[in-house]
Formats: C-alpha cells, structure tokens, sequence
C-alpha cells in the first residue's frame, strides 16, 4: 500500500505519532541523567514556551519577515533568469557558472560578510542570505519546467498562428509551473534555515537566531530550546503554506486537462 491510499486520519496520525514518541524519548533519554547539560526536558521547554511567548512571537515574526522577503526576492529572481536561460542559449551559458557558484558558496562565511556590509542595524544582509538560498532551486526547477515542452507541442502552437506570448502563456507556463512551484517548496525551508543562520551570526539583536545564541551562551538552555521551537514553527508553516499552493495548482492544472 502506498502513501496516496492511505486514508486522510492515518495520513495524520502517522507523523502525529512518531511526534509524540520523540517526546518521550526525549523525556527518557534527560530523566536517565545521561542527557547533556544543555539539553533540558521538553516539560521545562513547554514552560518557557508558554511564559516567555510574547518575546517568542516577536522573534519568531521577525525571523519569518526576514525569509518571506528572501523568499520572494529570490524566486523572482530566479523565474526571471530561468526564462532568459531558456529562451537565449548565451544567457544560459553566463548564468551556469553563477549558479553553480552560488550552489556551493557556504551560507556561514557568507552571513558576517553581508552583516557588515550592510550594517549592524539593517536587516537587508539577512534577508540577502535567504534570498541566495531560495534562489538555486527555484532556479534549477524552473528552468528544468521550461524546458520541458515538446517540440510537436510548438509546432502545433505555430501551426495555429499563436504569438510568442500565448505559446508562453498556455503552453510553457503551464507546463512549467509544477515545476517551479516545487522548487519555491524547497526554498522555503532554505530561506528559514538561512535567516536563522544570519541572526546567528550578527546583524541587528532581535529574531529567533540571535534569541538562540543569547541565552545557550548564558546558560538558559530551556529558553533557548524555546526559541529553537519557535524556529521549528515558522519553518514549518513555510513549508505547509508552499505545499498547499502547489497542491491547489495542481488540481487546477489538472482539471484543465482534457
């Protein structure tokens, strides 16, 4: 039985579960004693969560500020060359080695270079990061969806007399759509992991990053694992939010089809 013939509840339960039993191994694994100093029971996590939420929230929204502008910038940035890259062979040629470079640049040697560049006060290096993270996949796939079209597909475009931009319209854009909607998934995590990475790392004294490495170093670990949870959060609803759109498109794409 595969994944899509599960029924909806278990679809639920199932990572629900496997949830839940993290948890209490967490618990069993911090009451044996044999846990790290830092690493606190998820009760003492709950606490802080709960008491301190307001400074959690404010972070959280800060961090998710810094990913969502990221995350834009970055994908339209990238849907803008892909379609160059597609239509114009050269373009493609200059924009590989750029992309290959910006695939393998380390994101925590490039987070103090743009925190100081652009100042201790600005959050602009941060979401400069996350917009370099978000941009390879979204790159990547979409460019790979543009060329996805067959060439009898064109040719019975051009047999109808359809323009450039209606071919574009109902034929390449369609088709690439799947394609780049998947990618903007993948870079939604990115852009979070990397705006968390930039907070780490310097910049302005606020979002979820800097809470995480303010209150490890003086010792509030269950605070600190508070804040990591909010991280979590923000996380996964960029990810739930991105997989509900590419799911509606898909339905919508799918019911267009003959």
């Amino acid at each position: 039985m595969n994944a899509t013939s599960l029924p909806g509840w278990a679809r639920i339960a199932a990572p629900v579960a496997v949830g839940v039993a993290g948890l209490l191994a967490w618990y069993a694994f911090v009451a044996s004693g044999s846990a790290p100093r830092m690493l606190p029971d998820p009760f003492a996590v709950a606490t802080e969560l709960v008491e301190r939420f307001p400074l959690v929230w404010e972070a959280a929204g800060i961090t998710g500020a810094n990913a969502l502008v990221g995350l834009l910038a970055g994908t339209v940035i990238a849907v803008l060359l892909a379609a160059l890259a597609a239509t114009w062979r050269p373009v493609d040629g200059m924009t590989a080695p750029l992309v290959a470079a910006l695939a393998v640049v380390p994101i925590v040697a490039l987070t103090p270079i743009l925190n100081t560049m652009f100042g201790a006060s600005s959050q602009f290096g941060r979401q400069a990061v996350a917009g370099i993270a978000a941009f390879v996949p979204v790159f990547v796939n979409t460019l790979r969806g543009l060329r996805q079209t067959r060439p009898v597909q064109r040719d019975l475009f051009r047999a109808t007399a359809a323009t450039g931009g209606q071919t574009f319209l109902r034929l390449t854009l369609p088709t690439a759509l799947p394609y780049l909607l998947s990618g903007v998934r993948v870079a939604a995590s990115l852009a979070v992991i990397s705006a968390l990475v930039a907070e780490y790392f310097g910049g302005p004294a606020d979002g979820i990053g800097t809470a995480i490495a303010t209150y490890a170093k003086s010792g509030r670990a269950a605070l600190a694992w508070a804040f990591v949870g909010g991280g979590i959060a923000i996380g996964l609803l960029f990810f739930l939010l991105t997989a509900l759109l590419e799911r509606i498109v898909a339905r919508r794409l799918g019911a267009l089809r003959p």
